[in-house]
């Protein structure tokens, strides 16, 4: 019997890698079902998952009241296209602009598309309303960022990873560092530039946390020079980091927000732009839009999925348990020699691990740790070849907590003893 799943998982994994581009490189784990915090995969082994889908899943897999919403929408109308309206939309609309305190809403499926949109309201609002010369709008990046895999994103990226073999880039980039005002000040100097997109805390850099006076400078800066603060709260919103949205801890209020990933607690694809009238109104009917984007299913999805996160206070319970985890997380590095560094906000979290004499990039160790994680029952992953993200499902208690912290405790240390 062990042997029939063995093959099985076995078998999944060839196939992946015979019929599907080779464009990821998964732990070879096969996984087959999930429920809150835990995954199984074909073997019937369960795990933690400490990685909720990149921060999709932070109501936990298969949420039943969200899983309901869906079943029961999908039912009644999965798809009109914005062709006609529908009854699902007009009422999405209105709970979640109210939810997040917003005029308007444009709703589109993936983070990646939300961000472009993001980019092409920016770019409107500057030659409509800011009055910069037609085409010559420029629009800042952070440095490390990740907004997704588009050409319109990947043209900003630094990451050889994303860019290598695709240019020539889109024009109209500026790329600064990250975490530095005095950068920015000096960008925005240039007349012609109309928007700053940033990620509060940049996830797939390796959680990279700016420092507390950061995001409230960037929102000074950007509204002295008459220029869009845009925040990519793809990853970091929807409770993730302690509040609501990361911008929260500082009562900041984007210009254009960008959401993604948990607005739908992983069941479904949705994403959104939310913007007020001065920005949203300026693209008019032909100049934008999606299929699928707005389509009833997602919108009942996606207000189910954010009833969930209020109802259960999952932000105020992932900025409880990101305390002790770090906490948890702080005591390590005094007893391994492997793990150099914490850092996070709520329940999105990463480690640094000593590259002992490597590159960062070229070093394995991270990626054999994460194995090591996974015998043990808990799945993680690298990022940035040193670095493991920490981002369990929002909905797991202290216990659950505490169970993990010793498991990636004993991971580290026997592999550490071990090497």
């Amino acid at each position: 019997m062990v042997q029939d799943t063995l093959q099985e998982a076995k078998t999944y994994i060839e196939l992946e890698d015979k019929y599907g581009a080779h464009n990821y490189h998964p732990l070879p784990v096969v996984l087959s079902r999930g429920e809150g915090v835990y995954v199984w995969d074909v073997e019937g082994k369960r795990y933690y998952d400490f990685l909720s889908a990149y921060s999709a899943v932070n109501q936990g897999h298969c949420h039943p009241r969200i899983v309901n919403a869906l079943k029961q929408q999908a039912e009644q109308l999965t798809l009109t296209s914005r062709a006609f309206y529908n009854d699902k939309l007009g009422p999405y609309e209105k709970y979640i602009t109210e939810y997040f305190g917003y005029d308007r809403v444009l709703p589109m499926n993936t983070g990646v598309e939300a961000v472009e949109t993001a980019l092409k309201l920016c770019k409107k609002w500057a030659y409509e309303v800011k009055g910069i010369e037609r085409y010559k709008a420029k629009i800042i990046f952070a440095s490390g960022n990740f907004h997704g895999r588009t050409m319109g994103v990947i043209s900003a990226s630094v990451d050889p990873d994303a860019t290598e073999g695709y240019g020539p880039y889109l024009p109209g980039y500026v790329i600064i560092p990250y975490n530095d005002t005095e950068a920015l000040a000096e960008a925005l100097k240039d007349p012609d530039v109309a928007g700053f997109i940033v990620e509060p805390i940049q996830g797939e850099a390796g959680v990279y946390v700016p420092d507390d006076n950061y995001l409230p400078e960037v929102a000074r800066l950007c509204k002295e020079a008459n220029v869009l603060f845009i925040a990519d709260e793809v990853q970091t919103g929807i409770a993730r980091t302690g509040k609501l949205l990361c911008c929260d801890h500082h009562n900041l209020r984007p210009d254009i927000l960008i959401l993604g990933k948990a607005l739908s607690g992983g069941v479904f694809p949705v994403s959104a732009v939310l913007a007020d009238d001065e920005i949203m109104l300026t693209m008019k009917p032909g100049q934008h839009g999606s299929t699928f984007g707005g389509n009833p299913l997602a919108c009942a999805v996606a207000m189910e999925a954010l009833e969930v996160v209020k109802d259960e206070k999952l932000a105020e319970n992932a900025e409880r348990l990101g305390k002790l985890f770090r906490q948890r997380m702080k005591a390590l590095v005094e007893k391994s020699e492997l793990v150099t560094l914490v850092r996070g906000k709520g329940l999105l979290n990463a480690i640094v691990i000593n590259t002992d004499g490597y590159r960062d990039e070229d070093s394995h160790t991270a990626w054999d740790i994460c194995l090591e994680l996974a015998k043990n029952g808990l799945l993680a992953k690298p990022t940035h070849g040193n670095i493991i993200r920490f981002a369990p499902p929002l909905v797991m208690t202290e216990a659950q907590l505490q169970e993990c912290c010793d498991i990636i405790e004993k991971s580290i240390l026997d592999f550490e003893k071990g090497q």
